[in-house]
């Protein structure tokens, strides 16, 4: 950032020890920390909304010295004035996120106190329903690895692993995790999937699994050993869960499906579909390793919805 566009964003009601102290904080956050773009801009956003409410609240621009003696009641302040201004869970949650790293970078400077931003709680996000995949669109995202610009190999490593997401309901981190002694004994028909806080669950895997798998190993440049890893980046090390999203994005792009299509969304589909066709809560909260069923739960809202959707758009009276 360059000192052309720091002035254009200081304008706001606060004390030049104030301003000067923010525009280091958001100098470090560009240099040092390398945020992105987008975060540097929502974290200019929430400080100077947040020193212009409290120009308002405390009567006059405020000075390094106010912002160390801050209470926490005036944290929650703010977050009252936000909301009355529209501003939703989600928006609070990040602008008091901002705050706070704004305040700790005083207080690592010796030039303020992040005790009471910290205690400040924001309104607890909204919990939104999983997005699954109606059945045929994850069955086709799984075989598509053609639309991708890459080797034959790193397509059929794609296809392995979506495969696996959608058949098997692993976690990104549960399919990226295994060895190359997985999935070799097509007669074993199940798999040991180490999951969260590493406990394991055994999962079924379906022949197709085994088929893709199967492709990827013929096609892959580089040995496999039992105790390495099965799925390998472009130089063969351990494949990142960055690069899977970021083919996920292409194949999206070329069959046309929404932003919710995620590699993740290949095991909500998992799950829903299990439970849309009679599959038990519990044996699904097992095939999934949720520690608890409320966590599972969630999937008989998802089916109850398409149900409901099916029912309006199908029924003469709806």
């Amino acid at each position: 950032m360059d000192d052309m566009a720091f002035s254009k964003r200081d304008l706001v009601p606060a004390a030049p020890d104030a301003l000067a102290a923010r525009k280091l904080w958001l100098e470090a956050l560009s240099g040092e920390r390398r945020c992105s773009p987008k975060t540097l801009d929502a974290y200019e956003r929430d400080s100077r909304q947040f020193l212009a409410f409290l120009s308002q609240h405390l009567g006059g621009p405020p000075t390094l010295q106010d912002l160390a003696t801050l209470r926490t009641a005036d944290y929650r302040a703010f977050l009252t004035a936000r909301r009355r201004d529209g501003a939703g869970a989600r928006t609070l949650g990040r602008g008091l996120a901002g705050v706070r790293s704004f305040l700790r970078h005083l207080e690592r400077q010796g030039q303020g106190n992040a005790a009471a931003a910290n205690a400040a709680r924001a309104p607890r996000q909204p919990k939104s329903l999983p997005k699954p995949l109606p059945a045929d669109r994850a069955i086709r995202l799984a075989d598509a690895d053609e639309h991708l610009n890459e080797e034959a190999w790193q397509r059929a490593r794609n296809a392995a692993i979506l495969t696996l997401l959608y058949g098997c309901g692993l976690r990104i981190s549960e399919a990226l995790s295994l060895t190359g002694g997985d999935l070799k004994d097509r007669r074993a028909r199940t798999l040991v999937v180490t999951g969260k806080g590493g406990k394991t669950r055994l999962v079924p895997v379906l022949p197709a699994v085994f088929e893709a798998v199967e492709v990827y190993r013929k096609l892959a440049p580089f040995a496999l050993g039992d105790d390495a890893p099965l799925f390998r980046g472009a130089r063969g090390g351990p494949l990142q869960p960055a690069v899977l999203q970021r083919d996920m994005r292409a194949l999206r792009g070329a069959l046309g499906l929404p932003e919710t299509a995620t590699p993740h969304a290949l095991r909500h589909s998992f799950a829903t579909h299990l439970l849309g066709r009679g599959g038990d809560l519990r044996t699904i909260q097992e095939l999934l390793g949720h520690a608890s069923l409320s966590t599972t739960q969630v999937y008989t809202a998802v089916d109850t919805a398409r149900l409901l959707e099916a029912w309006e758009a199908a029924h003469p009276r709806a």
